[in-house]
């Protein structure tokens, strides 16, 4: 007869049975914290590749009309409405073809030069991206264009708001138009991962809240009310940071990416840019 059946009739503690329950206990949580600090390592190593999508914005080279080589790569794009006085740079959101975007900011800004400029590894440009190359190519495209051009104004949506936030900490900018932006990806990140520690993981941080409170220039501020990828309270922190009263436009039923497509969007951009 099993010592854990005699245990049993005699009314004894099965003493077998609950060193096998620990030793199962044990077991799971070694599993558990395996697959955790996995999962940290992999968020750690392969973390430019959840945050950037150059996937789906690649043109030929031959379809741009500008270049610009800084730090060991080409970046490529379109500069349109060529000879105007004023200029304006337009960093894109995550995914964002550039190239299907000409026609509409040509028309847009119709009193500005518009520079278009994929990040590294997007469109038609060399190079793979990351927050340091990414800014380093902000900052040479700026005095590019301010060369040729009596003010530059600035454009940054989604992750180009972060870009744009560290730009106007450098260089003078005229004004500025932020599209869903965020104080820190870093905190976005933590409200998406919110079992890890992303501040001991993230690489790239742009942390605009502290860029952009150097700034005294105009802002424009376009948030989207069922914004999926930028927490509420994020775009809040961003708000609070600024020196300078920014204009706000709330856009109540725009999702991340449809925000454009509600008429106030280009409308409010325009005016804001004359």
């Amino acid at each position: 007869m099993l010592r854990s059946e005699l245990a049993r009739r005699r009314g004894e503690p099965d003493v077998s049975m609950g060193r096998q329950f620990l030793r199962v206990a044990a077991a799971l949580t070694v599993l558990f914290l395996l697959g955790y600090v996995g999962s940290c390592f992999l968020l750690y190593y392969d973390q430019r590749s959840i945050i950037y999508y150059p996937n789906g914005t690649h043109v030929a080279v031959s379809d741009t009309n500008f270049a610009l080589p800084n730090d060991g790569a080409v970046l490529r794009g379109w500069r349109l409405n060529p000879g105007q006085a004023r200029a304006l740079i337009y960093f894109g959101g995550n995914a964002e073809s550039l190239g299907a975007e000409r026609d509409d900011l040509a028309a847009l800004f119709p009193g500005r030069t518009v520079y278009l400029v994929a990040y590294r590894g997007y469109g038609a440009s060399d190079g793979s991206p990351s927050e340091q190359a990414l800014f380093s190519d902000a900052l040479a495209l700026f005095d590019a264009v301010k060369t040729k051009h009596a003010s530059v104004a600035v454009v940054g949506r989604s992750i180009g708001s972060g870009v744009a936030c560290f730009l106007v900490s450098q260089r003078p900018v005229e004004r500025l138009a932020l599209i869903t932006p965020f104080d820190s990806l870093e905190q976005v990140a933590q409200a998406h991962y919110p079992l890890f520690p992303i501040n001991l993981l993230a690489k790239d941080r742009y942390e605009s809240s502290r860029y952009i409170a150097t700034y005294r220039g105009p802002i424009l501020v376009m948030r989207a009310g069922r914004d999926e990828i930028v927490p509420s309270d994020s775009t809040d922190r961003l708000l609070a940071a600024m020196q300078t009263l920014p204009s706000v436009l709330d856009f109540p039923s725009a999702g991340h990416n449809s925000i454009s497509d509600d008429p106030r969007y280009a409308s409010a951009l325009s005016e804001f840019m004359k």
